[in-house]
């Protein structure tokens, strides 16, 4: 089986993400020698289904939403004004045909350049609808869909001197080419939440220790920590804790017995969430510091918290919950308490 690639679709478009997937078509040469039977096959990958995330910008912001164009492109044109302005949409790439197909080749531009860098105000992704980064070989079988998401933001990680002295118009291009999937084909590595109420610590680039029980739902480790309202939340990857938080929750009568709570379920993300395949380690670069100080102000209410300027504490009667400078965060009803060190490692302990 070969590939065409005379007819892989590529698009360039101004301010635009040239989304394409390449698409071709199989030829194929049999030599039989006797009778033999060989059933239809047809060869089809394309995009569909775009969906816009609520946020984004809107309005005259969005010069032309995003299109599928011959089933293979989708352009979009958009405006950034202020950092902190995003557009994010995601789109199906669908294996229509009979053929199991995976990703050949990943190619990202820049004005037309390959992109080794991004300018400093700027924040460009294209990943899978869990955020896992796209890799060659990452298989899409026949009859099956994988959604991408696609996120264009003016990055508020930066000074004035890193702001654009002028209006930009940036082009930019991603294309990726399936082909026809052979033995290397792999399974995407899919990013999974697991939680736990255990007292061994768990560290941020190390897999959950054995004997630690994993549990699906948040209320499934309620229920086994005694109902008690926060536990223990990990992102995994490949078995791998990539992220570690406290999430805790807001009971109908927790916010009707405290004026300025509101129910819900929130969560506090600890420090060391940034991690280093390539050293085996995390990188504690990403306190949140402010990110979780509004996750505590949207559930106990101001009237039930008191800034320390390197502390953000709140607090009512049986829920207890803090976030520091250095990362740290906990929560507890002063019986137990369930932490992310500023290290990266989780625990929950009595006392």
């Amino acid at each position: 089986m070969v590939i065409d690639k005379d007819n892989i679709k590529i698009l360039l478009i101004i301010l635009v993400l040239g989304l394409g997937i390449g698409y071709a078509y199989i030829n194929s040469d049999l030599n039989i020698n006797g009778t033999a039977q060989v059933n239809s096959a047809n060869w089809d990958v394309h995009w569909a289904n775009v969906q816009i995330t609520n946020g984004s910008v809107s309005g005259t912001n969005v010069v032309t939403a995003p299109t599928i164009s011959n089933s293979t492109t989708v352009n979009y044109s958009i405006i950034l004004n202020t950092p902190g302005d995003y557009y994010e949409f995601t789109v199906d790439a669908v294996n229509a045909g009979t053929i199991d197909a995976m990703i050949d080749t990943i190619d990202s531009k820049l004005n037309g350049a390959t992109i080794t860098t991004l300018p400093d105000y700027l924040k460009y992704t294209v990943t899978y609808l869990d955020g896992v980064a796209l890799e060659p070989n990452h298989q899409l079988l026949h009859n099956t869909i994988e959604k991408y998401k696609v996120r264009i933001e003016y990055n508020t990680d930066i000074n004035a001197n890193q702001l654009p002295a002028s209006n930009q118009t940036l082009s930019l291009q991603f294309t990726v080419t399936y082909r026809q999937a052979t033995e290397n084909a792999t399974e995407v590595e899919r990013v999974v939440a697991k939680y736990t109420v255990s007292s061994t610590p768990t560290n941020i680039g190390q897999a959950i220790p054995n004997g630690i029980t994993q549990y699906s739902s948040a209320a499934e480790a309620m229920a086994a920590f005694s109902n008690r309202p926060y536990y223990l939340k990990h992102t995994i990857q490949s078995g791998v804790v990539i992220e570690s938080y406290v999430e805790f929750v807001v009971t109908s009568a927790m916010a009707n017995a405290n004026s300025g709570m509101t129910a819900g379920t929130y969560y506090l993300r600890g420090a060391g969430s940034t991690y280093n395949s390539s050293t085996n380690s995390y990188n504690n670069d990403s306190p949140y510091y402010e990110s979780n100080k509004a996750v505590l102000l949207s559930a106990f209410g101001s009237a039930n918290c008191t800034d320390y300027t390197s502390i953000f504490h709140c607090s009512v009667s049986g829920l207890d919950s803090n976030t520091y400078a250095n990362g740290y965060v906990y929560a507890h009803d002063g019986h137990w308490i369930c932490g992310v060190n500023s290290d990266g490692s989780s625990s929950c302990v009595s006392f």
